[in-house]
């Protein structure tokens, strides 16, 4: 009986996924060789930053950046080992996608290191206006950093429509907040132009006082009176302002009435002698003290004196509280409004008492 020796071939399984098992050691070594040099780098900062006064930029910040640089270096020197940074996706490459991700990443660390440097050299107490270049920065920065990782990408080609979208949608947003827009361009512009800063005595329309807070949209305003008033930045940014802390000296206008019967020279010496008794009034330019006008009740005294800006108001306050003490121990009076009544002829008052009629001149 002859055999059959012919044997069924058995189906083999595939094992070769196209990477060799020393290339996944070595790029599982590489990982971990740019972790451990990672760690020994940020340890490094780290014991320079107690040695050095740059602490601004040798700092624990400084030691993850570096520390995360080291990682993500790593990780994409062994992508591209296995080869995978070639893939195709979305008509671009693994690798440059991965580079474009990477890119923008530390664009946005260095941007918002750059933001608080900016923020914290201001002093304890960052000023509102240093605040809004620091963001403004922040922005444009990422901004800039967001279209040149889509190029690096390898997207140039999508870049058009994505910058016709954003047109498009800015457009519509126009609309539709146009006041807030308005007002965070007006307060861009201020930034710029700088017409006023934070502790400046303004005046805006009728509206006087000191400047409280600027903010990018709108900006605050201690009334004298101790009311917070908040303008919108469009409104501001249109509106005449008058800014007194622009010079260092301010001029102080009172006019003060003295009776027609006291001696208006005398008036003028003694309130002469209270503003070269006042230190804050300047000597340069010189106190005038005449009489400027006879009004209906008083004979005007007008006093014009220079005192520095950021004073003017206590100047001011001393000024009228000393001329009034000084006329007051001269003798000199300070009338009120007061009118004369002359009749033309003889003017009788009939008065009635107990039933009594009686007429009297």
């Amino acid at each position: 009986m002859a055999t059959n020796n012919t044997t069924v071939p058995r189906p083999e399984i595939p094992v070769d996924i196209g990477v060799s098992l020393f290339t996944l050691i070595e790029a599982a070594l590489i990982i971990a060789g740019m972790i451990v040099l990672g760690r020994l780098m940020r340890r490094f900062i780290l014991r320079k930053s107690k040695e050095t006064t740059l602490t601004w930029i040798i700092n624990e910040d400084t030691a993850d950046i570096i520390f995360r640089m080291f990682v993500l270096g790593g990780i994409i020197w062994a992508l591209y080992l296995l080869g995978i940074m070639s893939y195709e996706v979305w008509n671009t490459t693994v690798g440059n996608i991965a580079f474009a991700i990477g890119f923008f990443y530390f664009a946005y660390l260095i941007a918002k290191k750059s933001k608080d440097y900016m923020i914290a050299s201001s002093g304890k107490e960052a000023r509102p206006d240093v605040m809004v270049k620091a963001k403004i920065f922040y922005y444009i920065f990422l901004t800039v950093a967001f279209f040149l990782a889509l190029n690096f990408a390898g997207v140039s080609g999508e870049l058009s429509a994505v910058l016709a979208a954003i047109g498009i949608t800015g457009i519509v947003l126009g609309f539709a907040a146009q006041t807030v827009v308005s007002n965070f361009v007006s307060g861009v512009f201020m930034y710029f132009d700088k017409p006023l800063s934070i502790g400046d005595q303004v005046q805006i329309g009728e509206l006087e006082g000191v400047v409280e807070d600027i903010r990018i949209l709108s900006t605050r305003i201690r009334a004298w009176d101790g009311t917070l008033i908040r303008i919108p930045n469009e409104k501001l940014f249109n509106s005449n302002i008058v800014n007194f802390m622009r010079y260092p000296v301010r001029r102080v206008d009172v006019d003060m009435g003295i009776s027609y019967s006291a001696d208006a020279e005398k008036a003028i010496r003694i309130i002469k002698d209270v503003l070269d008794g006042i230190p804050l009034v300047l000597a340069e330019p010189e106190p005038l003290v005449y009489v400027n006008e006879l009004s209906d009740s008083a004979v005007m005294i007008a006093i014009r004196a220079w005192a520095p800006s950021e004073k003017w108001f206590d100047v001011r306050t001393r000024v009228i509280r000393d001329v009034k003490k000084a006329l007051d121990e001269a003798g000199i009076e300070i009338p009120f409004p007061q009118r004369v009544n002359w009749f033309a002829n003889e003017l009788r008052v009939k008065v009635e008492e107990s039933g009594e009629r009686e007429e009297r001149a």
